[in-house]
């Protein structure tokens, strides 16, 4: 078994490469083994670009090899047609006696029928290998596919003394809490997931780009809760760098491809809302970034899954006050002098 672990940590290993780029597809990585050696390996990309498996044994020089070799994946590979052939397939193909999978794949396109594909044909399969970590690397390709919605991460910088931004902000927009290093963070993260979501009134006071500007990666799809159309055409918002969709109550239209006006009553949950268009746009992840009200409509409706918090070494007295978030942080880390508490919902 720890010889099965050492492989699917490897393939965990490699399948983080492709955060923030494989959307709308899983983070997956492979390994190929011959005699206790690594002769092949690789992970996904990108969606439709050749999925781990495939870029595995095309690594391979020797392919006579893979008849009596074992093949590590960290997710279930896949066994419909998509943008590429059936993993399961090519696996069949090369005769590849031994397949060691870290989890099923909760996609209703696969959801098992790969390991049966290889059972058939067969194959040896061994499944639940590390299972929990890959669960983990796939977190939002799995709450996207169980609970049909995106997964949610809410993030917010608070002072020592509970503030998330002071009561007069004179000229500095926004007031930093946060060190150098944790804002980077920040981006990196925005990087890593598929959409960005902010209300009025922080665009009215911060006007955000809500970019990857102090990170190389894409920039996510901006969202924004504008519910009477207050937001300022000039905001940096609706600028070329990035998709922005924003919910309002009043038809809109815009001559810019890449914004979009979509219309929602705010009479009802509108949190449910956006949430639910989000699901039907197939955006699988999205950091919820403020401000309080905002944040607290996600926690009241119990719609989210992590949150990121960092607690700033500056004292503000007054202001804003920071969400409520009644639950224990699960770790804590210090960015400098910035403490970031991670928070998990677990059902």
């Amino acid at each position: 078994m720890k010889v099965q672990e050492k492989y699917i940590k490897r393939c965990i290993e490699l399948a983080k490469n492709g955060l923030g780029t494989t959307y709308p597809n899983p983070l997956v990585g492979c390994v190929i083994v011959y005699e206790n050696e690594i002769i092949g390996e690789g992970w996904h990309k990108k969606s439709g670009e050749a999925h781990a498996e495939v870029v595995a044994i095309n690594s391979v020089k020797n392919k006579d090899l893979l008849k009596n070799a074992t093949i590590y994946v960290s997710l279930e590979p896949c066994s419909h047609y998509g943008k590429t052939p059936p993993c399961a397939d090519l696996i069949v193909k090369y005769k590849i006696p031994n397949v060691v999978i870290g989890t099923i794949d909760p996609n209703s396109k696969v959801a098992g029928t790969g390991v049966k594909k290889l059972l058939d044909a067969g194959i040896n399969v061994s499944v639940g290998i590390f299972e929990n970590d890959c669960n983990e690397l796939n977190k939002r390709f799995f709450t996207f596919h169980q609970k049909k919605r995106p997964y949610i991460i809410l993030k917010w910088a608070e002072s020592n003394d509970g503030f998330i931004s002071p009561k007069i902000k004179l000229e500095q927009k926004p007031v930093w809490i946060t060190n150098e290093f944790s804002r980077q963070l920040v981006h990196k993260w925005r990087s890593e997931e598929q959409a960005i979501l902010v209300g009025t009134q922080t665009v009215i006071n911060d006007n955000p780009s809500l970019t990857v500007r102090d990170w190389v990666g894409k920039n996510p799809i901006r969202i924004v809760i504008d519910r009477n159309n207050k937001i300022s055409k000039e905001s940096h918002i609706f600028d070329n760098q990035a998709q922005t969709i924003v919910f309002s109550n009043i038809e809109n239209h815009s001559e810019l491809e890449n914004i979009k006006f979509i219309k929602i009553d705010f009479n009802k949950n509108s949190t449910e809302q956006i949430v639910a268009f989000l699901y039907e746009n197939q955006i699988q992840s999205v950091i919820i970034e403020g401000g309080r009200h905002t944040i607290q409509s996600f926690i009241d409706a119990d719609l989210w899954d992590e949150a990121r918090v960092f607690q700033g070494d500056v004292y503000l007295g007054s202001g804003t006050k920071a969400p409520v978030l009644n639950s224990k942080s699960n770790t804590k880390k210090m960015i400098k002098n910035d403490s970031l508490l991670i928070f998990r919902n677990y059902d």
